[in-house]
């Protein structure tokens, strides 16, 4: 028997590894050709020493105070010399990538569909028998080379795999370069290349009530992590704020009211910021958090939006004196 263990770098980068219940996941790693931080093997050091963001594990017996202290052991830190999964796991390692001899992962798979769900995006679905060997935490992206040039745009999946098969939303810029291969050449089989996974905006185990806001196309990661949680099932509340700014920006509605129905505890809503909007909820997200759902600050926030958006978000939240437990936010802007 095996788990699946996702190494997060400080860098962004993410790769996977499986770790057999007899070895530890020092030893998993090596065995893959990462190298992660390791020097005396046997607790003693704690060179090793990780986050552990989920998943169940053993500490092991045989390390020291000095290199693990029941204060850190209890705060989710182990050593990967001594750990050994029992489930799969997220493990947060403390160097980049690239101290690792980590080089990025590669994919290669064709369009299954380019579908313009507004004047402002684009939904493209690709597919491959690589993507069977794609492994991501649902909130990460990556980088899709533009066919016809050396130059890559950064997206994050808008679904997890399925029948060898991802999805992204993607922001029609005017001018833009990936805009205007999508709109103007891109065809149904057409080969895209991709390296990834990346990034540290991912969802992590859920052990308190959550509260998703969504700017624009930072809907993408988290439809994402409400396919995980359809899979995996949570016992805790799910409420996700869908903020745009014109009434033709709100797209993938039909998918959250899906969502709705299937996942008990998860609810949404929708605020256009125009004025002149037709929509019911008018005004910022801020302006719809209402205060049930931050929960006395026992609450864990994940935002993807543009950086006015965390701006405010932020300065919302200081106004109403609340700390939440967990702020985890990607910034983004749309690319040329």
């Amino acid at each position: 028997m095996s788990h699946k263990i996702a190494l997060n770098f400080e860098d962004g980068v993410t790769r996977f590894i499986d770790a057999k219940a007899s070895e530890t996941v020092a030893d998993a790693a090596y065995r893959q050709g990462i190298n992660i931080p390791l020097d005396c093997r046997v607790g003693a050091c704690g060179a090793c020493k990780c986050q552990v963001e989920s998943g169940n594990y053993e500490l092991g017996e045989d390390f020291i105070e000095d290199a693990l202290s029941a204060e850190e052991a209890a705060q989710g830190l182990a050593l990967t010399c001594q750990m050994r999964a029992q489930s799969d796991c997220v493990v947060r390692v403390p160097v980049a990538s690239s101290a690792c001899r980590i080089k990025q992962g590669s994919f290669r798979a064709a369009i299954r569909e380019v579908k313009p769900l507004s004047d402002s995006t684009i939904r493209l679905a690709i597919e491959g028998d690589e993507l069977g060997k794609l492994a991501f935490l649902p909130g990460q992206y990556v980088n899709l080379q533009v066919p016809g040039s050396e130059l890559s745009r950064a997206y994050s999946f808008s679904s997890m795999p399925e029948d060898g098969q991802v999805s992204f939303l993607i922001r029609n810029v005017p001018g833009g370069l990936m805009s205007g291969y999508l709109t103007q050449l891109a065809k149904v089989g057409d080969v895209m290349t991709m390296t990834g996974p990346l990034g540290s905006f991912y969802l992590r185990e859920v052990r308190r009530p959550l509260l998703m806001l969504a700017g624009g196309t930072g809907l993408a990661p988290f439809l994402a992590m409400l396919d995980k949680l359809v899979a995996t099932g949570s016992e805790q509340p799910v409420h996700l704020i869908y903020g745009v700014t014109n009434d033709f920006d709100l797209v993938e509605m039909d998918k959250l009211e899906a969502f709705a129905q299937r996942l008990p505890n998860f609810t949404y809503g929708a605020c256009v910021a125009n004025p002149d909007s037709q929509y019911p909820n008018k005004g910022y997200v801020t302006q719809h958090i209402a205060p049930g759902q931050l929960n006395d600050g026992d609450v864990d926030i994940y935002l993807c939006g543009p950086p006015p958006m965390v701006e405010a978000v932020n300065q919302d939240l200081r106004q109403r004196g609340i700390q939440p437990a967990n702020f985890y936010y990607e910034k983004f802007a749309a690319s040329a």
